[in-house]
């Protein structure tokens, strides 16, 4: 069996990492991972084919010592590569973690950073236990700061992720209601969240804090961290402008202020756009440099992104959901002063035993509110279809036949729900 000193020299000659093998790229160098409905150890051959400098697999039939190399688990060397990889490199990396707000907090830090630093960062929301390691082995020695975003819906998982990257820096954007069904309760997540402070605590390393959220400082308990907040006495103080629809933050840290417009969509993302103020001031990006990085940045992921049609405005934010982003988004586009407002909203997923429950939390909030038009959609929300007097439709397809039938016009919605439901398909016919 081959040794990770082994692979990682062959790590060093090749083009980078491969896990799929009809990517044709040419002298990189492929693991076989596996999953419930696929086995990487089928496709070595073809990733050979297709120009890989080398394949690891966990099929010892297949090895040949040559080109070809066996572990017993190539997951777990992946990780191991990417944490020894890591051991060389040096480099200050920032961890991210978090309920709500992370992929977008990320994505301003590193546009933030980019403006003085050279930077490597999480690519869309790679933040698992796969798409961590190969954001480590993304990284070269001419990088300054790496940024990575990890994800979790079991317990345990932020400590490993924490162990493979050993970030020098982290941040927690928040706690909420997210993944229930894979966590079980809420405790659980926080304590899971919490994994990356007990890793920065041991190693003594530094810690960003939303110093406004209660939940975070309990989290804390009396570790020095570098707070960021309303009140003027902290590292980074910012106050949240309600006179445009973009959010718009004024801040200032010790040194500077500044005035940082954005194109994201909702007062939440106030949280978001002050802590990347926070860190790139930490590393001394001049806040002209800053302001101007947040005004340049687009929201392209549908999350808090408003887009225009022929018939209507869409606020889309369907990139994911949960019981906590929804609640807010909700209260955001309330406070938006337009009377032509309406909800599309749909199911939020893994929530397991507390799918029913939070569903009809959010039924009975909208219930209060005087939007527009409501339509709802999935079958979590549609088993409440005779309770109350909404729109519901059991699928997208479902709803996209009536609109076809009863187009909309004139409106301004706020389009949520989980990946899995497929909202982005609504955009077509609205």
């Amino acid at each position: 069996m081959i040794s990770i000193e082994k692979i990682y020299s062959l790590f060093k000659k090749s083009s980078g990492i491969n896990t799929d093998s009809r990517v044709k790229q040419k002298n990189a160098l492929f693991f076989a991972l596996s999953g419930e409905n696929f086995d990487g150890n089928e496709f070595v051959e073809n990733a050979i084919e297709n120009g890989c400098l080398a394949a690891i697999c966990s099929n010892k039939r297949l090895a040949n010592n040559e080109n070809i190399f066996y572990v017993e688990n190539t997951l777990n060397t992946l990780q191991k590569l990417a944490n020894y990889h890591r051991k060389q490199l040096k480099t200050p990396i920032i961890a991210i973690t978090g309920t709500n707000g992370k992929t977008t907090t990320k994505e301003l830090i590193s546009t933030i950073l980019a403006q003085t630093h050279r930077v490597a960062y999480t690519s869309g929301n790679k933040n698992n236990h796969i798409g961590v390691p190969l954001t480590i082995l993304s990284m070269n020695r001419t990088v300054d700061i790496g940024i990575v975003e990890m994800g979790a819906n079991h317990q345990g998982e932020i400590k490993t992720l924490c162990e493979i990257a050993e970030p020098n820096y982290g941040i927690i954007t928040n706690v909420g209601k997210a993944h229930l069904e894979g966590f079980g309760s809420f405790e659980i997540i926080k304590q899971t969240k919490a994994e990356l402070y007990d890793y920065l605590k041991l190693k003594n390393g530094e810690i960003f804090i939303n110093a406004d959220n209660p939940l975070l400082v309990e989290m804390l308990g009396n570790y020095s961290a570098i707070k960021y907040g309303i009140d003027s006495n902290y590292y980074c103080s910012g106050k949240y402008s309600e006179l445009s629809l973009q959010a718009t933050v004024s801040w200032k840290s010790k040194n500077e202020k500044g005035i940082a417009k954005s194109n994201l969509i909702g007062a939440y993302n106030f949280e978001n756009i002050l802590a990347a103020i926070t860190i790139g001031q930490y590393f001394k990006v001049p806040g002209t440099a800053i302001d101007n990085a947040i005004l340049r940045y687009y929201p392209n992921n549908n999350r808090s992104q408003l887009v225009k049609t022929n018939r209507n405005n869409l606020i889309l934010d369907y990139y994911n959901a949960n019981p906590t982003s929804m609640e807010l988004a909700i209260k955001n586009f309330e406070n938006i002063k337009d009377n032509s407002k309406g909800l599309i909203l749909g199911d939020m997923l893994e929530l397991g035993k507390d799918s029913e429950i939070e569903h009809k939390k959010i039924l009975e909030y909208i219930s209060n509110k005087s939007f527009k038009k409501v339509y709802l959609i999935g079958p979590h929300f549609y088993k409440f279809k005779e309770e109350y007097g909404f729109n519901f439709f059991n699928s997208v397809d479902d709803f996209a036949k009536h609109i076809v039938k009863k187009p909309e016009t004139g409106n301004f919605f706020l389009i949520k729900g989980s990946r899995g439901v497929k909202l982005e398909k609504c955009t077509d016919y609205l």
